[in-house]
């Protein structure tokens, strides 16, 4: 999978392949190079302050010595978490992200994804109200991987749909539900009151160790994905990531910071427009993607 670094991969290598001694000025240059792959400045100054004071402790003389430093250094504050339902019991996963970023593809990706894992039942459902083509959009990937889907044709309550589908899957004693919510402005104080209600009626459908509220970001969105990730973490608590349409010219930088400064992990990265197109994260690869420009 090719990942759009493009140019910035290009530079960050130069830079840290060149002769240049390793004073205020290259660290200056890397930063700004950082802050240009949409890292925030915080989380771009500490890596350079990692860098220069692991190569001072290290006496690192070489090219592939740097470069093999700091790729370590981002990688040790990569936080990568793995999502498993257990087949014996009922578990939740809330979709949360703006709208655009990805959700519902997403929620087919995940679907397909644990199939393969042997999770069954799975059961979707269609909790974005607000857009009229979700229900359809989710009902026809639905039909094309034999998931059952439960949505109120016609209904404005996002809530009740939760309720309702959170009863059908316990009444099948095990299985996943991916529950689709609409694409929620991050400053819209209402719709963040209402992901609230979803959020306290979920809890109420399976045990705590198997609800997880999964951010889903769109890789192109740039800087802008750590305020929306703020925001959602600040109102019901985000557990993982998933960044989508990382086969576009994206960075996803944004990502190491929300890491670092938010301490939610990486579950997931999708790309394409096929149920298969998504991966487990990996911290290795998702740092050489972001260094090399390609996975």
């Amino acid at each position: 999978m090719k990942v759009g670094l493009g140019n910035l991969a290009q530079k960050i290598r130069r830079l840290l392949g060149g002769q240049a001694p390793l004073d205020e000025t290259f660290f200056s240059a890397l930063e700004e190079l950082l802050i240009e792959g949409d890292l925030s400045l915080s989380t771009a100054e500490s890596f350079c302050t990692q860098l220069r004071n692991a190569a001072r402790t290290r006496s690192v003389h070489t090219e592939d010595a740097l470069r093999t430093l700091f790729a370590e250094i981002m990688e040790s504050c990569v936080r990568v978490t793995h999502l498993a339902p257990n087949p014996n019991q009922c578990s939740l996963y809330l979709l949360l992200g703006v709208n655009g970023s990805g959700k519902t593809t997403s929620a087919a990706k995940l679907a397909a994804y644990y199939q393969t894992q042997k999770v069954h039942p799975i059961l979707f459902a269609a909790a974005d109200t607000f857009r009229a083509a979700a229900a359809e959009q989710l009902a026809h990937h639905g039909a094309q991987l034999g998931v059952r889907v439960i949505a109120h044709p016609g209904g404005k309550d996002p809530a009740a749909v939760v309720f309702d589908a959170g009863e059908a899957l316990r009444s099948q004693k095990r299985g996943l539900l991916l529950v689709d919510t609409a694409g929620r402005l991050h400053n819209k104080t209402h719709l963040i009151a209402e992901l609230q209600k979803i959020d306290r009626i979920a809890q109420t459908k399976v045990s705590a160790d198997a609800y997880r509220k999964i951010l889903v970001l769109d890789a192109t969105t740039g800087q802008n994905a750590f305020r929306q990730a703020q925001t959602f973490h600040e109102a019901i608590g985000v557990d993982a990531l998933l960044l989508a349409k990382c086969d576009t010219r994206a960075r996803g930088g944004a990502v190491f910071s929300i890491m670092q400064e938010l301490g939610i992990p990486l579950a997931f990265l999708g790309w394409g427009e096929r149920y298969t197109d998504l991966v487990e994260a990996n911290a290795r690869e998702f740092v050489s993607s972001f260094l090399h420009g390609e996975r």
